[in-house]
């Protein structure tokens, strides 16, 4: 049989059997993968090593003919091992993996497992705040999945400006003037950094950015229940 390869990061492992695990993969280019890994659980066993949480690893497997192929080889090459000295970030890492897993298809886009990567990464440098990350994920699942909000043009169609305070509409996903709006240009300006292609990295080097974050992860979360985890 053919076998083929590609990168992993495990969503998830099951015990089966004496030995073995059914494990789940991200990977970009071959979408979700169940693996059975023979043996895995054995003292000496060679996969045990390239199959850890928080990791990033070359994967070798066969397809089976039904919806469990077979892994063949596993090598670790990355390992976020810091996320795990801390038990706030690795409780979010499993809770962030977790939501993936349960909201990707079968056939996810590469940009699912660059978006598990990059959380890694995150959680991996302590001087990110956990808050951060929730955040900035968060925004990025939703854009994804295809709900990102309008941060360009409110309500009624009028440009966003600097001098205009706003509210925020859940069920439309878009901003309305308001003189006593809770929401400001720099609220707006920091969502549109998190909905972009920037890191956490660089989102936690914007100046005031901490002090708008409570009330931005609230739009994030509640767009998460209303659209992502219903």
């Amino acid at each position: 049989m053919n076998q083929l390869t590609t990168t992993g990061i495990i969503l998830s492992r099951t015990d089966f059997g004496e030995a073995d695990k059914i494990i789940t993969l991200l990977t970009p280019d071959h979408g979700k993968l169940r693996l059975m890994a023979r043996g895995v659980r054995k003292s000496k066993s060679r996969l045990a090593g390239g199959v850890e949480l928080f990791s990033v690893s070359d994967i070798v497997y066969i397809k089976g003919r039904g919806e469990i192929g077979t892994l063949i080889s596993a090598r670790l090459t990355t390992h976020y091992g810091r996320i795990v000295h801390d038990v706030t970030r690795t409780m979010l890492g499993y809770e962030l993996i977790k939501q993936l897993n349960k909201v990707t298809e079968d056939e996810p886009e590469a940009e699912y497992f660059t978006l598990l990567e990059q959380t890694f990464q995150a959680l991996d440098d302590a001087t990110i705040p956990i808050e951060l990350i929730r955040y900035w994920y968060g925004a990025q699942l939703l854009k994804q999945a295809g709900y990102s909000p309008n941060l360009y043009t409110d309500a009624s169609g009028e440009k966003l400006t600097a001098d205009v305070s706003y509210d925020f509409s859940f069920d439309d996903m878009t901003f309305t003037a308001n003189d006593n709006g809770r929401y400001s240009a720099d609220h707006i300006k920091y969502l549109r950094l998190a909905f972009s292609g920037n890191i956490p990295k660089l989102l936690s080097q914007v100046e005031g950015g901490a002090a708008l974050l409570p009330e931005l992860l609230q739009i994030t979360q509640t767009l998460l229940v209303n659209h992502i985890q219903r």
